[in-house]
This record gives structure tokens, sequence and C-alpha cells, in this order.
């Protein structure tokens, strides 16, 4: 019985596993079917393409950036912007994606004076994002693992230096498991929890309070980037890059 069950587990993972490589393998297909049209100047086919695959789950930089790609090509500042933001969240040192950002952006009607983040702070997220979050959390666990190990050496040895160098390296695995355990907790919170949007609608007001009875506070159009501080409804609270706040349907934006 217990033979039986082995197998049909066995079974089982090499089921999904082969159906996980086959999924892979239609989305590389299909994503180099865009490719094939993007170069031909199909780009709305091209991104009908790749945004299907975007809408099965499917993640990658170069997929993001292409799909922005399209967008530009389109037209489509809004969409463009949010696909080079997204490609900064899978690979953050992508210099064609911030260099295409920029791009996009100076041909937003919008032009706040940004209150820029604390340069640790970029530095912390900037590492945050070079890997996945998961391999940060694999990272963290083995160094822990590897903390305990050396501390029971530095408990049960009977030799001075091992002890010494056992402890000291326990305590930098330790530290560094703290680490990894910082920078996926905040890679999680980057890239799937974003708070980051970025406005659709051609024009839209701030409302001081969630319903169109409220007072307009300011207006802002298309392609402007903001941050998302609540919701209630229907109706999103933003801050701007200035600082300022407002009310705002949720349908007008699109979360990063």
């Amino acid at each position: 019985m217990e033979r039986l069950i082995r197998l049909l587990v066995l079974c089982l993972f090499m089921i999904s596993s082969a159906d996980r490589l086959a999924g892979q393998a239609s989305n590389e297909e299909r994503f180099s079917e865009g490719v094939a049209l993007y170069t031909s100047s199909s780009y709305q086919e091209a991104l009908d393409i790749w945004t299907d695959i975007y809408n099965t789950g499917y993640r990658s930089a170069d997929l993001a950036y292409n799909i922005g790609n399209a967008y530009f090509k389109l037209n489509n500042i809004p969409g463009a912007i949010l696909f080079y933001e997204r490609v900064l969240l899978l690979r953050p040192g992508d210099e064609d994606a911030r260099y295409n950002l920029a791009i996009a952006r100076s041909m937003t009607k919008d032009k706040f004076e940004e209150i820029p983040e604390l340069f640790f702070v970029r530095g912390y997220d900037f590492i945050s994002l070079i890997l996945p979050s998961n391999t940060w959390a694999i990272m963290s666990l083995t160094t822990f693992i590897l903390c305990l190990i050396l501390l029971s050496v530095y408990i049960y040895s009977s030799r001075y230096r091992i002890k010494v160098t056992g402890f000291w390296l326990a305590l930098f695995f330790f530290v560094f498991s703290l680490s990894s355990l910082a920078f996926s907790l905040r890679n999680r919170s980057l890239v799937h929890d974003s708070s980051k949007a970025i406005i659709f609608s051609p024009q839209v007001s701030g409302k001081s309070s969630p319903d169109n009875s409220g007072t307009d506070l300011f207006v802002i159009h298309e392609g402007t980037k903001v941050t998302v501080t609540g919701e209630l409804g229907e109706w999103y609270e933003i801050r701007l890059s200035d600082g300022n706040k407002g009310w705002v349907p949720s349908g007008s934006l699109d979360i990063i």
C-alpha cells in the first residue's frame, strides 16, 4: 500500500512538471510569434499575443519590456509607462527600460516636483529586487541552518580556536539570514503588494471625499504615477509625488 501511494505521488509530480514545462514552452513559442509580428510592424497583433501570455500569470522582464514597447509604438503612453515600471520591479538594473520610461514620462502632461527618496531606501529597494522573493527566502533558511550547525560547533567543541571560529561564523550567518529575510519581505511588498499605480483616464479630478459630490482638489492626466494610500468602495485615495492627496475612481488607474 505504501509503495502504491509513493508511486501515485511520483506520477502526479511528473504530470504536473510536464504540464508546467509544456506551458512554458507554449509561452515561449507564442512570445517568439509576437516578436516576429512586432518586427514586421504589426504592433497590435504582437501586443495581443503578449498580453494574453501576461494574463495567464506568466511573468518575465523581457515580456513586460516588449509589451511596454508595443504600447509605446501604438502611442498608448500610460500602458508603456505601466509596463516599463513593471520591468524595473523584475530587473531593476535594466537601463533600456529606464531610458524608455524616461522618454514616455516626458510625453505626459503632468510635471510634478517629486519628493526624493532617501538614498539608503533606494539602495535597500534596489538590492531587494536583484533576486526574487523566494530566492531570498531560501537563502535566509539555508544560512539560518548553517548558523545552527556552527552554533553547535561553538557549544560542543573543546578546542578554543574552533569555538571562536564557530561563534563568529554563526554570528555572520545569523545576520545574513535576517538580512535575506528582510530583502525577501521587501521584494514581495514591492512586486506583489505594490501601492504604486498609473493613471489611465485622459483626465481625472482628485476629490476631497470618495464620491462625485466631493470638492475637486486637483486635476491629473493619463500617464501620471501615483501612490494608492486607501480604498473605499469603487474609490482609491491617492497621493501625488508632490505630497497632495485626493480620491479618484478605481477604474481610472492600474496598479503597477
